[in-house]
């Protein structure tokens, strides 16, 4: 399933914002024989999973008393809680291939009874079927397409897969593990890439198998993708960014630089008076320190961490605001980490409700408004670094920090 993109993912005022200060992507390819040595292939586009984040890490010292906050989230938004590895990561780049190995529909077989067609036995041979009805069925054999490159993704670890990808729920991060029942197909989708302009990128259901086959209960249909298509795998979602689309995006560089400047500022916990801080990306995130800004989403408020205000009769994660007495959740903030998701460089003032990652305010928006598949008939709006759930009447809220009193 592919939602259709909106032309307001990384349309901010055109900048002359480069992109190769954001590492960690993968580039699939290799100079082609249209590159010139020294010359960086040509890049079709770059593919996100949303919500790559996982729960859990260490209990602070002040979260081990009776009264606590939320547990505290080991985020991984830009990386993959594992770790991008090979195959398996939050982020692909396509890039054109040395060779082209795409494929095209060639001869179509119409049948009637079941039979074993030689398409289906030759592994050099890739082929469609599909059903049109009980009677009525379609074989479509398919030959080499010189203009096109091939990517395929999906759960499996096979080699005809160039983009593993494992299910993510909303705040719990990748189901790993052998005890985790995945609902994303072994061979999920394929994307066949102009290798020519424009580059037209295409996506197709389902992927061919170690035999060169794909088998469908209906006719096999094709989207092309443009800057911001959401792609459903059914257990997790995939962002489409274009190259044109990633020059307007943040680099990591503008990511670090709003941090730096967001600490320079020295903000304070109102009631504290302790100065507070974003941790660097480079330390990890396995617990909040002492430093860390923790908000209260309902209000906006930004305070040090402190273990009083808990309201027992609404649980553990519910604290009343010393400053203006809302109750609500009380969180870590964490900037988002995956530039990719962000729609401008702006400053770091607004955090998703309840999970607490930071971002622009013209990045929280777009999201909190852009409900993402959930299952098989639902959507909801989630945080596109964690995968929670928003709550609130906005899903997110502006920040309000207290500057030094010096």
């Amino acid at each position: 399933m592919v939602l259709e993109g909106n032309p307001e993912v990384g349309s901010p005022r055109t900048s002359d914002l480069q992109h190769p200060e954001n590492q960690g992507s993968c580039v699939l390819s290799s100079p082609s024989e249209d590159t010139q040595p020294g010359q960086e292939p040509i890049k079709y586009g770059e593919l996100i999973v949303l919500g790559c984040c996982e729960e859990g890490g260490e209990e602070t010292e002040a979260q081990r008393g009776e009264v606590t906050g939320p547990r505290a989230h080991s985020c991984y938004n830009g990386c993959l809680a594992s770790g991008d590895k090979g195959r398996r990561r939050s982020r692909l780049a396509l890039s054109r291939r040395p060779h082209a190995n795409g494929v095209k529909p060639d001869v179509m077989h119409h049948i009637s009874t079941p039979l074993v067609s030689k398409a289906l036995s030759n592994r050099g041979q890739h082929s469609i079927s599909y059903t049109l009805s009980r009677s009525h069925s379609v074989i479509v054999e398919y030959t080499h397409d010189s203009d096109t490159d091939m990517f395929q993704i999906g759960r499996s670890t096979e080699n005809m897969i160039d983009f593993v990808v494992t299910d993510t729920s909303p705040g719990g991060g990748a189901a790993e593990g052998p005890s985790a029942q995945s609902t994303i197909s072994r061979y999920a989708c394929r994307i066949l890439c102009d290798r020519r302009p424009p580059y037209t990128t295409r996506i197709y259901a389902a992927g061919f198998d170690a035999s060169s086959n794909i088998f469908l209960g209906v006719e096999n249909e094709s989207n092309v993708l443009q800057d911001g298509s959401l792609i459903d795998l059914c257990g997790a979602t995939l962002l489409w960014r274009t190259p044109a689309g990633l020059l307007r995006a943040p680099t990591l560089k503008q990511l670090e630089a709003q941090r730096q400047e967001a600490n320079a500022a020295r903000p304070q916990c109102p009631v504290g008076l302790s100065t507070l801080a974003f941790p660097s990306p480079a330390r990890g995130r396995t617990a909040p320190d002492k430093q860390q800004p923790w908000v209260y989403v309902r209000c906006g408020h930004v305070h040090g961490y402190h273990g009083w205000g808990c309201r027992r009769e609404r649980g553990r994660q519910e604290r009343e605001c010393p400053l203006c007495r809302l109750v609500g959740p009380y969180v870590p903030l964490w900037l988002g980490q995956e530039a990719g998701l962000c729609l401008d460089p702006g400053p770091p003032s607004h955090a998703f409700a309840p999970c607490g990652h930071v971002c622009s305010e013209k990045t929280a928006r777009y999201w909190a408004q852009t409900p993402l598949p959930h299952g098989t008939h639902a959507f909801h709006a989630a945080c596109p670094f964690c995968g929670a759930w928003l709550t609130g009447e906005h899903g997110c809220v502006r920040l309000i920090f207290q500057g030094p009193l010096d």
